[in-house]
């Protein structure tokens, strides 16, 4: 008798799902659950700082405790995300005698279902069974993605052409050292890629940024990357979760820095995932020189920068004929009477252009009343916009007089983009 496993599409909007274990493995998959809208339940004593920004945000709910019979009342499915074999399996017994379908990391010859290999390109969903065998969907899905990535067509973008001798995408060389013209030796060698992940929409990072995620074996990612990438990466990928929480829990910059040589010393191909640029208040050029020190090749991705993409994303371009011919981006992260600002405030108030402000909301209300004091106009629009690009993006308009206020009366949280200028109102009719 067949024992092929059955092909089916979960419709787990409202619906709950239980996710076991607050690690790694956890946070590739509670992404992925979220975008399907379902009502995730974790239960972990403790959990890593990219799931935690999903319980703050309110995305899902989190029970800090090891697992109970009766976190399963009322669950559709059940994630099982431990690497101990014997608190796996009673998490697994319990579902199976509630008959809900179960899958498990650490053993899926135990699960009753398996998280296939999944590539998304905007509504065309396609998941890859290898027959038990991950290698080898991860291997099928790939080849369907680049596929998919060198066609248009009614298939997946309805009415655009298909351009002659368009970039497919296919994987090659990844270029290594810190010059452009330089080449990997033949011999595998360890390697470090910077690579960009875009604000926030998964589909926003690079092709060439996407090739080396799929040629990685170490992932050391931050908080503000899109998880739907790491829900794509391959089974046996380490991730490293350097999440950086504002004003929390963090990993300090010499302990990544050391986790990328040290990886890549041992041979790994490695990527440094970060949100956005990698040298756009990345700390991308810190992590470049520590690698260029202990003589580990590197190649640097640009990412799409979140100071232009999540504006745009909210209709507000940060530059406009007859409007504005300039703009600044600037990092709000330091108080503006603080010993340590590099920044100079005064002088940024007698710009005409357009000011984006990121990292500012905690110190929102300090940054408006310093470029205020010094001249700029209290009635100019400002625009907020929280998770850019995303499924959450929120937006608020005001005025430079009133935003800060503003801001906390919706409610609004970091990750957020502040936009200050006339650009902000260019596009309303």
């Amino acid at each position: 008798m067949s024992t092929n496993p059955y092909p089916l599409g979960l419709r787990l909007a409202g619906r709950r799902v239980v996710v076991v274990g607050g690690g790694a493995v956890a946070s590739r998959r509670v992404p992925a659950l979220l975008d399907a809208g379902a009502d995730v339940l974790l239960v972990a004593p403790e959990v890593t700082p990219a799931l935690r920004a999903h319980v703050d945000a309110g995305r899902l709910h989190w029970r800090p405790r090891r697992f109970a019979p009766d976190d399963l009342d009322g669950a559709w499915l059940v994630q099982v995300a431990v690497d101990d074999p014997l608190a796996a399996a009673s998490v697994s017994d319990v579902a199976d005698e509630r008959r809900i379908f179960c899958v498990r990391a650490d053993d899926r010859t135990a699960a009753t279902a398996w998280t296939p290999a999944v590539t998304r390109h905007g509504p065309v969903t396609v998941a890859v069974l290898g027959g038990g065998d991950p290698h080898r969907a991860m291997g099928v899905r790939d080849a369907v993605r680049e596929l998919l990535n060198a066609r248009t067509g009614l298939l997946v973008d309805p009415g655009e052409p298909v351009a002659a001798g368009a970039d497919a995408g296919l994987p090659g060389p990844a270029p290594a050292g810190l010059g452009s013209g330089a080449t990997l030796p033949a011999a595998p060698v360890g390697r470090v890629s910077l690579v960009g992940a875009g604000p926030g929409d998964p589909e926003l990072i690079t092709v060439k940024g996407w090739r080396l995620l799929t040629e990685a074996d170490v992932v050391v990612a931050d908080r503000l990357v899109p998880g739907l990438l790491l829900d794509e990466l391959r089974p046996d990928v380490e991730l490293v979760d350097a999440a950086k929480i504002p004003y929390g829990p963090s990993r300090t910059q010499e302990e990544i820095n050391r986790i990328l040589v040290d990886r890549a010393l041992a041979g790994k191909v490695v990527v440094r995932l970060k949100g956005g640029d990698p040298y756009v208040f990345g700390r991308g050029g810190e992590e470049l020189l520590a690698c260029a020190a202990a003589g580990v090749p590197v190649t640097v991705v640009p990412g799409v920068t979140s100071a232009i993409a999540v504006p745009a994303a909210a209709g507000v371009p940060v530059t406009h004929r007859a409007v504005a011919h300039e703009f600044t981006v600037v990092s709000g992260h330091v108080a503006p009477d603080s010993p340590v600002s590099l920044v100079r405030w005064e002088a940024l108030a007698g710009l005409r252009g357009t000011l984006v402000v990121l990292m500012g909301l905690k110190n929102l209300a300090a940054i408006t009343a310093t470029l205020t004091r010094h001249g700029r106009d209290a009635a100019t629009p400002v625009a907020v916009i929280q998770e850019g690009t995303t499924g959450d993006q929120r937006s608020l308009r005001s005025t430079l007089g009133a935003v800060a206020a503003d801001v906390v009366e919706a409610g609004l949280r970091p990750p957020a983009i502040v936009v200050i200028g006339d650009v902000v109102d260019a596009l309303t009719t």
